[in-house]
């Protein structure tokens, strides 16, 4: 396992995280408490120390978990929980970003997790509702108490997140050093203004859902004319033409490198720069088969392939402003010749 800095911050996490949504039966699927155990010690052996986890998954018990599984050795783990979800239906202030359900979650999730602190609290969506300088004077507010020690933001746009880092930096405030968002093979829009947003301004991003509720995994892809296409994939996992196109080519490149589908999913994640894969699993084989991503890379022309397959549209004004008659216009046929950052 090798570490990276969190965005614009000292913390070491490791280059994937342990996804820890399936910790418990709750909801009427994912891991019992043995099989997630196993989980959590095989990820810990091999020096993984980044765990996300979040107030709402399995109704508390992953948080449970988690803070009993790391209990003997807490200072070593970087703890990630979040908050945002409504957990009294009916109540208006049972859930979203303002300051008394941070305040009401915070201390719910230190009880569950059996800690003092957190070291880094998500905001868990975007509630479109509470102000901008509330969500960051609030997290600042719990930073400066110690009961946080880094504040990430997940599920909200890029213009947003990018006005509240400013406001923060502005004000004295604790800025966001980390983003969440699902990113795989079959989801790229965040390449339009997300990942661009991170990048300048040096915010951390992992990545949820890398493959694609299973639809990488070669679960679903149709390899061959000859091949019985397998059960189709969930319901809210689109079977359209381009991602049966992908399915089936991370399943072609996984043979030639002799992998599993699900590694080259991974791999492609972890061969973008500066982006942290959230693996989780319900059973432990099939966690284990994504912890072996850890011991190869893509090479250059798997990755291009991947690359062009998976290919998205930017949209405007990323495309219109990438045409050659555009760049003409703006630099005089001199943009090529400019060393960029």
């Amino acid at each position: 396992m090798n570490y990276k800095l969190l965005g614009k911050s000292g913390l070491r996490v490791s280059e994937i995280s342990l996804g820890t949504m399936t910790f418990g039966e709750d909801w009427g699927w994912g891991a019992n408490k043995d099989e997630s155990r196993k989980m959590f010690d095989r990820f810990a052996a091999a020096g993984g120390n980044f765990i996300d986890t979040a107030d709402g998954y399995t109704n508390g018990t992953s948080e449970r978990m988690v803070g009993e599984f790391a209990a003997s050795d807490r200072e070593r783990f970087v703890i990630a929980t979040k908050y945002s979800f409504n957990s009294k239906p009916g109540d208006p202030n049972g859930g979203g970003n303002h300051r008394k359900h941070m305040v009401e979650a915070l201390h719910g999730s230190l009880k569950r997790l059996g800690t003092d602190y957190v070291d880094l609290y998500w905001v868990h969506a975007w509630d479109e509702l509470t102000p901008i300088e509330e969500v960051m004077r609030g997290l600042d507010d719990v930073v400066r108490a110690g009961k946080v020690l880094y504040v990430g933001i997940s599920d909200a746009p890029a213009w947003w997140i990018a006005r509240a880092n400013t406001l923060a930096e502005c004000r004295g405030w604790t800025p966001f050093v980390g983003l969440q968002i699902e990113y795989n093979l079959i989801e790229r829009t965040p390449e339009r203004e997300l990942l661009p947003m991170a990048d300048a301004l040096g915010v951390g991003v992992t990545a949820w859902s890398p493959l694609a509720s299973g639809l990488l995994t070669g679960k679903y892809a149709k390899v061959s004319t000859e091949e019985k296409r397998l059960e189709k994939a969930p319901s809210f996992q689109k079977q359209s033409e381009r991602n049966l196109a992908i399915a089936n080519a991370v399943v072609e490149v996984a043979k030639e490198a002799g992998k599993s589908p699900a590694q080259v999913a991974l791999n492609w994640l972890r061969a973008r720069a500066g982006v942290i894969p959230i693996i989780g699993a319900r059973k432990f084989s099939q966690f284990e088969d994504n912890m072996h991503c850890l011991d190869w890379s893509l090479d250059a022309r798997h990755v291009a392939r991947l690359d062009e397959v998976s290919r998205i549209e930017l949209g405007f004004p990323l495309d219109f402003l990438h045409r050659k008659e555009v760049r003409e216009f703006l630099h005089g046929g001199m943009f090529e010749r400019v060393q960029r950052r």
